[in-house]
């Protein structure tokens, strides 16, 4: 077997295992949010949006990616139409985390008046527009900004990102206008929420202090989590931005293919990790996995062994 089929089957391996931890993973996030009460608030309804486009990167991106490595010979729009998924919810998970960001600011900056502000129809509404924003974005190379030489006879095209996507969409449009300004606002809010959270724990709040104390120990606690989250985001996806600006420059640089699969699947892995960091950092989903678990799972694997009968856990 060649070195460069040895490396597809471990990529094709690679994400094969991605989408098998990510889905189900996802769709745990989902089902904990709908069954508990306690999750049904802005913030989750932002993480469920998150979630639904993490879950369809292992339904829907994943298979779309492995066809796009393999490169197969199609009709140049309908390649497009393979591609432009991805475009859409890399977007999506964008402005969902930055969506959390603002409403954890909120969170912090108003908190007597932000249940009157920030209310489940404005929630919905504020992702119906990342959302409607993210196809904008990610269909914007069908509109046009695509590498189809006007002219051109045929339409047959080896399906590759490379040969449909121009890369000045992807550096200057996509990373520079939709990537970048987001993420460095989200760091931005992160600081200031961290330091107003620093600074109300640090007053006095006499014999009504544990109340307060209480409220902003658990926003930092909560804080802290979904900064991790944005972290590892930017830790995924910078790897594969940074390819795309190479490709830019030097479009045949040698082993860069070898690079930018390596990136590829490191995006695809972020949309893994969320629900591992919400287990293990949000012990509201932590206890709800495990309820789930108990009541869905544990119980019918239990009752097939030993015959049992059924133990409902109220959640």
């Amino acid at each position: 077997m060649s070195e460069s089929k040895v490396f597809e089957t471990a990529y094709i391996c690679i994400e094969v295992l991605i989408a098998l931890v990510s889905i189900p993973g996802n769709i745990l996030v989902i089902w904990a949010v709908k069954v508990n009460k306690s999750l049904r608030d802005a913030t989750f309804y932002f993480i469920v949006s998150l979630a639904v486009a993490d879950a369809a990167v292992g339904t829907l991106a994943i298979p779309l990616a492995i066809i796009i490595y393999q490169g197969p010979t199609m009709d140049f729009y309908s390649c497009l139409m393979l591609i432009c998924p991805l475009l859409i919810l890399t977007e999506s998970s964008i402005l969902a985390l930055l969506a959390i960001a603002v409403d954890r600011y909120l969170r912090v900056k108003i908190p007597i008046r932000y249940k009157n502000v920030v209310t489940p129809r404005r929630a919905g509404i504020a992702i119906g527009c990342c959302w409607l924003i993210s196809f904008l974005v990610g269909m914007t190379p069908l509109f046009g900004w695509n590498k189809h030489k006007k002219g051109n006879t045929t339409s047959s095209v080896t399906c590759q990102f490379a040969n449909v996507i121009s890369m000045k969409y992807m550096v200057y449009f996509n990373f520079f206008g939709w990537v970048l300004p987001p993420l460095v606002l989200m760091l931005i809010i992160y600081i200031a929420v961290f330091k107003i959270i620093r600074k109300q724990l640090s007053k006095k709040f006499g014999s009504n202090s544990a109340c307060p104390e209480k409220y902003y120990g658990k926003e930092l606690q909560i804080a802290k989590s979904l900064a991790l989250v944005l972290f590892l985001f930017a830790l995924c996806w910078l790897p594969l931005h940074i390819c795309n600006f190479v490709t830019l420059l030097d479009p045949k640089l040698k082993h860069l293919h070898i690079f930018t699969s390596i990136a590829i699947c490191m995006t695809h892995w972020n949309s893994a990790m969320n629900p591992i960091v919400y287990a293990f950092r949000i012990k509201k989903f932590r206890t709800t996995f495990l309820q789930i678990w108990n009541q869905y799972f544990y119980c019918k694997v239990d009752r097939n062994a030993n015959n049992i009968g059924n133990t409902d856990i109220a959640i």
